[in-house]
């Protein structure tokens, strides 16, 4: 592991602490706020989160892991584009397929089917993730955007980053929720109990906002459509069960006791600002026959 230690000068007072150092370092914005994340910057000896602002003669340590060699080869997949060009890929992605390859993934990912398809993607997040902007996980269906190049991997992540890119989910829900619409601000991180999952927690919670609308109520269930103002890692699924009303078919967030094939959430619409034409885009995708299954037996069983 390396170390890059600065000293706060007055062109860096007052900025947050990624976009300072961007521009006194050799890395992207995106790599600056995942080392932030990962705790590895420090100000003065103390670890500090993404929106600390610099303090005049701070001193800034950061620590950065050696690459790891890791070789993702492309592999020959059936995928669901929705839009691609030059700069962009997006993929409306199956229910059961991983995003990226990790050191301990055995079974093929989307990164691996989407180079086999255009051969090259942007190395921003490194040699495991090449391409990968954003995530959605294993078990959920829906648009996910890839780059091709470095310039377009930069320019939506800092739409990921400012909040202007809008993400859009369907889930299917246990319970019927009253009130048409609601926000859930609840700050998630690690489960303190269960390192494998996520949690609404203090102590080492990160902000996380979900705006959810009620779309059709039936007797036992609720469809909702839901739009993410952060990021946060299984973010609708945790809070979802937080306010009592978990995702049916979440295999860690709702009741063991399930029917059906999948689970039910879905990232039908995709918004974002093309990093070329500057045209803002919107792409949709359809629910999943296991999706649409699921409400039509619904229907049939009486609302």
């Amino acid at each position: 592991m390396s170390v890059i230690n600065i000293q706060s000068d007055e062109t860096m007072t007052g900025l947050r602490i990624d976009k300072a150092l961007a521009d006194k370092v050799d890395f992207s914005r995106t790599r600056l706020q995942q080392l932030i994340s990962d705790g590895l910057v420090e100000v003065n000896d103390e670890v500090v989160k993404a929106n600390y602002k610099i303090k005049k003669d701070d001193e800034i340590t950061i620590e950065v892991p050696e690459a790891v060699e890791y070789s993702v080869k492309p592999y020959p997949m059936d995928l669901d584009i929705r839009y691609e060009d030059d700069d962009i890929i997006v993929i409306n992605k199956p229910k059961g397929l991983i995003v990226h390859p990790s050191a301990s993934t055995k079974e093929h990912t989307l990164v691996e089917g989407v180079l086999y398809h255009c051969h090259d993607l942007s190395g921003i997040n490194g040699v495991m993730r090449p391409g990968v902007v954003h995530r959605i996980d294993k078990d959920t269906t829906g648009l996910i955007i890839m780059a091709k190049n470095d310039r377009a991997h930069q320019f939506l992540a800092d739409q990921l980053a400012d909040k202007t890119m809008n993400r859009k989910y369907y889930a299917l829900v246990h319970g019927v929720i009253p009130h048409d619409n609601g926000t859930i601000n609840a700050p998630i991180g690690r489960n303190p109990l269960d390192r494998q999952s996520m949690a609404v927690t203090d102590k080492n919670g990160k902000e996380a906002i979900t705006q959810f609308f009620v779309r059709e109520r039936f007797n036992k269930h609720t469809l909702i459509e839901c739009h993410l103002k952060t990021g946060r890692t299984h973010q609708i699924r945790v809070h979802m069960q937080y306010i009592g009303y978990p995702i049916v078919n979440d295999p860690k967030y709702a009741p063991k006791r399930q029917r059906g094939d999948g689970q039910l959430l879905h990232a039908f619409e995709l918004t974002f600002i093309h990093p070329t034409t500057k045209e803002r885009m919107t792409i949709n995708a359809p629910l999943p026959d296991n999706f649409k299954d699921y409400l039509n037996k619904l229907r049939e069983e009486g609302k």
